[in-house]
């Protein structure tokens, strides 16, 4: 069941609490907009006016910590309902059957499971300049689990590893080195995959990770060969295997005096060459946009018809002007043919309490603008069941979704 704090004046506290427990949402207290804080044990989300004296930054990370759902109330400021990550407020009159049902088709959707669907290779690449490849990475692996599937995450970056520091692991692991070794030999398996991996508890559950060398001058043991067989081998052991790769993959490795020897970015090709899917980074910025569509015909060359999906990182006004999103699409479209482009906004609190306490933005700020961005990319990423969740349900959705199904039909007609 449910639990919630009315936050609202007391003359309409009342009354939503009652409809609310006839549509079987428990509401634990009725309290004053002002006296909501410190949230209680048990609570799954506040019911609160759209107003800034009542979102204020104390709130919001408080009910971050906690897990606690913001259900504002009332014509609200959109910017700040933006700047928080908030869902668009319901109207002041709402009535106790729509918050139910906003409330229901939210917990649905953090607990939907994909439905059966491939095991699966999906390569995170951005071209040079820290487009943000092992942030979108490590969330893009927690929402993968989050959604139910066993997920594996890969360091395969020969340049400038860095996933066991951002997640706070040790980088005297073995790893993904100590992988490609016994791939060599014919003796990795699942189980050995298992043993060589070190476990991230996360809020969406384990994930497996295979940390990546711990100096650059190691890069000639992620062979490319080596790492081939490593993810197929990653196939067998986990659903869902995100890979950090470097950004390069000079051709110009081929060109050298010695052609039998290792190339610097053979690690990179070959995981883009093994991938089911990549996901490719572009920084919202001039110089960012200007790389991406510089390499985007290289990696399209390289990946021949494996789908490409195009994730712009850092949307902001600052760098473009007005209207980034239109002048991005614009852009890729001319000088690319790019037309599938999905957007990540800047959430510089997100990004800065992920980098001190090492830990994935989704533990720390679940409700972050850009933790919501990357669920939308994992959600057209996945397949999901053509059957409703209470399709075999002899009575169907709860009695609050009814209402409002039958309420949307009879503004249609």
């Amino acid at each position: 069941m449910t639990s919630v704090i009315i936050a609202l004046p007391d003359s309409r506290a009342r009354t939503l609490a009652e409809e609310l427990e006839l549509e079987g949402i428990s509401v634990v207290s009725v309290v004053a907009p002002s006296r909501i804080l410190p949230l209680p044990d048990g609570v799954d989300a506040v019911i609160v006016p759209a107003s800034r004296a009542v979102l204020t930054p104390a709130l919001v990370a408080d009910c971050d910590r906690a897990g606690v759902r913001i259900l504002p109330l009332g014509d609200g400021d959109s910017r700040l309902l933006g700047r928080y990550g908030l869902a668009a407020a319901l109207p002041t009159e709402a009535r106790g059957w729509e918050i139910a049902a906003a409330l229901t088709a939210d917990l649905a959707g953090s607990v939907e499971r994909i439905a059966q669907s491939p095991r699966r290779v999906t390569v995170v690449w951005g071209p040079s300049g820290a487009p943000g490849r092992s942030t979108v990475a490590i969330q893009l692996a927690v929402e993968l689990s989050r959604a139910g599937r066993r997920t594996a995450l890969v360091d395969a970056d020969t340049v400038a590893p860095s996933l066991a520091l951002l997640l706070g692991l040790s980088d005297d692991a073995p790893g993904i080195a100590a992988a490609c070794r016994r791939a060599e030999l014919g003796a990795l398996d699942s189980a050995e995959l298992t043993r060589l991996a070190t476990v991230l508890d996360t809020s969406a559950g384990e994930i497996e990770v295979l940390g990546g060398i711990n100096r650059p001058g190691r890069w000639p043991e992620l062979g490319a060969r080596r790492l081939e067989a490593t993810l197929r081998a990653c196939r067998s052991w986990a659903e869902e295997t995100v890979v950090d790769v470097a950004s390069a993959f000079d051709a110009d490795d081929e060109a050298t005096y010695d052609l039998a020897g290792p190339r610097r970015h053979a690690a990179t090709v070959a995981a883009l060459q093994e991938a089911d899917v990549v996901i490719a980074i572009a920084a919202a910025d001039p110089l960012g946009m200007s790389r991406f569509i510089r390499e985007h015909a290289e990696l399209r060359r390289l990946t021949t018809r494996t789908p490409i999906r195009v994730v712009v990182n850092r949307v902001r006004p600052g760098p473009l002007g007005v209207d980034a999103r239109g002048q991005i699409r614009r852009t890729l479209e001319r000088f690319a043919g790019i037309t599938d482009v999905a957007f990540l906004p800047f959430d510089q609190r997100a990004a800065d309490a992920a980098l001190l306490h090492a830990r994935p933005m989704a533990d720390l700020t679940p409700r972050s603008s850009l933790v919501a961005g990357v669920r939308r990319v994992v959600e057209t990423l996945v397949s999901t069941s053509a059957e409703p969740p209470t399709g075999g349900s002899s009575r169907g959705s709860s009695r609050g979704a009814r209402r409002l199904l039958r309420a949307r039909g009879a503004r249609g007609a």
